[in-house]
């Protein structure tokens, strides 16, 4: 069946979906992989914010005690350090991205316990003293304003920690001790300028029982809060192989459900409203899990940047590129990363749908299960289709689906349009199907790296459409867990009255 497409706008599309994009940890940015990647994504995509976690570790050195005992004195306190910090913020600036500041982990120096977390050991303990990690906040923020100015750094959220719902990134996971530490932060934040823009609890998939305390821990003390953040993912637990991991997946839906349940739990309470900030979210929350290489993990979330500004303010997908050590340096260029893209900028599938999506317009004229449809100021027409799919429980995956569209290109429009077509699936625009064609060498030489680029291409075709009432009929046959992007621009025929196709091709006077 063909679906009509309006000829006006039903909508305006929600830039949530980029609003912000994950990183690893803050150490990292200062890596030529890393800069180069994120230069790329920024050119092709241009995110707003970049979040990750470890501004506070210790492999950026800002909190700095000393304790040295002179020839006569003894000198004890602690210097606050900003090398590092100024670096790699100064390369997100240079780039057009904003840090969306996660405060954490806890610095050596400054922790409680040992515990840690992740292969590079990020403290997950409170602090053994709040004024001092107060303190600690508040000259990093003045830093910041000091550097680039109030106005800016009024721009960027501040997020209190990461999942502190779980064990492995808070000491026993002990809520009334989060809510500590969010109180003696906040405040720290907002002495240092009452605009400046905090929030919380950034708690992971499976925290409905931490929102209602932590609303009402926010009105009891009276405690700012300016947004609200979460995470979403929906794979299960994970089945561990050497170097790897396989999960189950819910259906797409379920992020979307996520996404929507916060603002659900929170309604009534003095949070209600507040701006919702998925501060991470993709399939699977694993780092070495393949499914995040693959086709399908694009066709996956297509529906979810569609639909997600719907429900949330901004969804940030967890992360733009593979230079990434949660769980030990990876051990080979594809090793199911989180990233976007691999080592060395190879473009993976689901780098394509966010490029794809950086092309569409900005008025939305229709949006299916299966398809987006917008039009931008200059009237070119654009068209995300995908094939659906479903979790790995309930697998809906035909060899083919067929998307049918009458697309309005306007009146007036010339008897003809152009329709340009990319096209990505498990074979075209899929550098992890040419990685095992290759034989998935670990460390690609040169000549690997570059036909895995080469791969990497979406197809891409031009042709024309006839134009009738103002319309072109598009009929698009998807392969398996293809998202494919049609753009489609009216002619206006300037064939020159020399240039004759018959006479080109030698059909002159033929019958």
């Amino acid at each position: 069946m063909t679906t009509v497409v309006p000829s006006q706008p039903v909508a305006v599309l929600s830039d949530a979906w980029r609003t912000c994009v994950g990183t690893g940890r803050f150490n990292l940015a200062l890596r030529q992989d890393y800069q180069e990647s994120l230069a790329i994504a920024q050119a092709e995509i241009g995110f707003r914010y970049i979040r990750g976690h470890g501004l506070l570790s210790d492999d950026v050195g800002v909190h700095r005690p000393y304790d040295v005992a002179g020839p006569t004195t003894r000198y004890r306190g602690t210097r606050y350090a900003f090398t590092y910090v100024d670096q790699v913020v100064d390369a997100y600036l240079s780039l057009g991205v904003k840090p969306f500041l996660e405060l954490g982990f806890m610095p050596t120096g400054l922790a409680s316990g040992d515990q840690t977390v992740f292969w590079w050991k990020g403290n997950v303990t409170p602090p053994r003293d709040h004024r001092e990690w107060a303190a600690l906040v508040a000259a990093v923020l003045r830093h910041l304003v000091d550097r680039y100015g109030i106005d800016e750094v009024r721009t960027w959220p501040v997020e209190v920690w990461n999942e502190p719902n779980l064990v492995h990134f808070w000491e026993g996971a002990d809520r009334e001790a989060y809510l500590r530490l969010y109180e003696a932060t906040v405040h720290a934040v907002k002495d240092v300028d009452a605009d400046l823009q905090v929030g919380g609890p950034a708690v992971s998939p499976g925290a409905d029982d931490w929102w209602a305390p932590f609303a009402d821990a926010v009105a009891a003390r009276d405690l700012p809060c300016d947004f609200v953040s979460f995470h979403a993912y929906t794979s299960g637990p994970a089945q561990h192989v050497p170097f790897g991991v396989y999960q189950t997946l819910r259906r797409p839906q379920d992020l979307l459900d996520q996404f929507a349940r916060p603002r659900e739990l929170l309604a009534g309470t003095r949070l209600a409203g507040l701006p919702a900030h998925v501060t991470e979210f993709n399939t699977s929350y694993r780092p070495d899990n393949p499914v995040h290489d693959t086709a399908y993990n694009a066709a996956y979330l297509a529906p979810v940047l569609a639909a997600g500004g719907d429900v949330v303010d901004s969804f940030s997908y967890w992360t733009f590129c593979d230079v990434f050590e949660e769980e030990n340096i990876p051990t080979a260029i594809f090793h199911g990363g989180f990233g976007m893209l691999a080592h060395r900028q190879v473009r993976k599938p689901t780098y394509h749908l966010y490029a794809f999506m950086a092309r569409m317009g900005s008025d939305v004229l229709a949006r299916g299960d299966d398809h987006l449809v917008t039009r931008d100021r200059s009237g070119r027409v654009t068209v995300l289709a995908w094939q659906p799919v479903g979790g790995t429980d309930d697998p809906v995956e035909p060899a083919r689906h067929e998307v049918r569209l009458s697309v309005p290109v306007g009146s007036g429009t010339a008897g003809r349009a152009s329709v340009h077509r990319s096209v990505v699936n498990e074979t075209d625009g899929n550098a992890f199907t040419a990685w095992q064609h290759l034989g998935r060498p670990a460390s690609p030489t040169s000549r690997q790296l570059d036909l895995l680029h080469e791969a990497a291409e979406p197809a891409r075709s031009l042709t024309s459409l006839p134009v009738a009432d103002g319309r072109v009929d598009l009929v698009l046959t998807l392969a398996r867990h293809e998202v494919t992007l049609v753009e489609i621009d009216p002619v206006h025929d300037e064939t020159p009255p020399w240039l004759d196709d018959d006479r080109i091709l030698g059909r002159e006077g033929s019958a």
